[in-house]
């Protein structure tokens, strides 16, 4: 965790599981990527290089060249390939998938005062979409887990900077816990 309270490419995944998986740590990735000249390279040119060249699955391409951008002052925590600023929660609960979206779209509605634009339930991962003033969006979705679980989850999305992530991130857990 970064020291303003968001969340950098590198929380929740270990050091152990990235050399596990691509086969060297976070930062010998990053020294390989600072020699072949990757900090003038856009993301997709660093994704297309350690995933091409390098054999790094698709996935982890994605994961490493972001945590990357992040440690070298490249890309903000939260801020999205275009610029804008994002923040996403998640969480488990014990609801099947189609009863989880719509009690977490019903939380996002009571609390936004605003009707989802969209809610798709007939998709094996449902989701709501909310508009907001200024082009922001919130998303909630809901994954099975399977025993009548779910994982549900919501994004704030399309931020002009950083400054509210924080404060977004917060408000978004405490909209999850009110569900299941």
């Amino acid at each position: 965790m970064t020291t303003d309270g968001i969340g950098s490419s590198g929380d929740g995944v270990g050091d152990a599981k990235v050399r596990e998986v691509t086969g060297r740590a976070r930062e010998d990735w990053f020294g390989i990527l600072d020699e072949a000249g990757a900090r003038e390279w856009t993301h997709p040119e660093i994704a297309a290089w350690l995933a091409a060249d390098q054999g790094v699955d698709a996935w982890w391409s994605q994961h490493l060249t972001v945590a990357y951008e992040q440690a070298r002052g490249i890309r903000s925590p939260g801020q999205r390939q275009d610029g804008m600023f994002e923040a996403s929660v998640s969480r488990t609960v014990p609801l099947d998938a189609v009863a989880a979206l719509h009690a977490l779209a019903d939380v996002v509605a009571a609390e936004l005062a605003v009707e989802p634009l969209a809610r798709n339930t007939s998709a094996r991962h449902p989701t709501a979409r909310f508009h907001l003033d200024g082009g922001e969006f919130v998303l909630a979705g809901s994954s099975p887990r399977g025993d009548d679980r779910s994982s549900i989850s919501l994004t704030w999305g399309r931020m002009p900077d950083g400054s509210r992530v924080a404060d977004v991130k917060a408000t978004l857990r405490e909209w999850l816990e009110r569900v299941g």
